[in-house]
């Protein structure tokens, strides 16, 4: 095997690592009554630095540890199938197109890549989400004759934690790409 291909693998699951201890840390981490994640910080950088198949790898792992946690027996109450696709699209997509939005900026302006790969990864990954519990859950929710509280309460969770996850990425991405890349120099 290659040093770089070993120097990838073991890049990359340094970064899975760091996926599942930041997943689990974050349930106590909270804005509110919402769980802040910082785990899209890893899955940007390693989409950026491995490509957007190291994107989508990270994101699968952040999304098997989604699917372990407690705040997940929730929607599994509604809809397994519907919990499983949503989580594992939602992480496995937005790590994906976070490596493809840094691969075509990349040759240009990698800094310019970096950000619009933050910016990517929790738009696609909370609008998934999203889409999902639209899907999957409006139907169950709708059954229980509170449908209309329960989707107010899960947009407003929605946006408050899109935008801690947005601003996070946006802010700490950039520096992070920028530190490691200076590193590996």
């Amino acid at each position: 095997m290659k040093t770089g291909k070993i120097k990838r693998m073991v890049g990359i699951a340094i970064l899975i690592a760091i996926v599942v201890v930041l997943q689990l840390l974050g349930q106590f981490i909270h804005l509110g009554p919402v769980s802040i994640t910082l785990v899209l910080l890893p899955i940007v950088v390693g989409a950026a630095f491995y490509g957007p198949s190291a994107g989508a790898i990270l994101g699968l792992a952040f999304s098997v540890v989604v699917l372990l946690q407690p705040d997940t027996a929730f929607f599994y109450g509604m809809n397994v199938f519907g919990t499983v696709v949503t989580v594992i699209v939602k992480g496995t997509i937005s790590g994906w197109l976070a490596g493809l939005t840094y691969r075509a900026l990349a040759k240009k302006n990698s800094s310019l890549g970096v950000l619009l790969a933050a910016i990517v990864c929790p738009i696609v990954n909370t609008g998934l989400f999203f889409l999902g519990c639209l899907v999957f859950f409006a139907g169950p929710l709708a059954e229980t004759g509170i449908e209309n509280v329960v989707m107010h309460v899960i947009t407003v969770f929605i946006g408050v934690n899109f935008i801690a996850e947005f601003l996070t990425n946006v802010l700490c991405c950039p520096v992070i790409a920028r530190l490691l890349h200076t590193i590996r120099k």
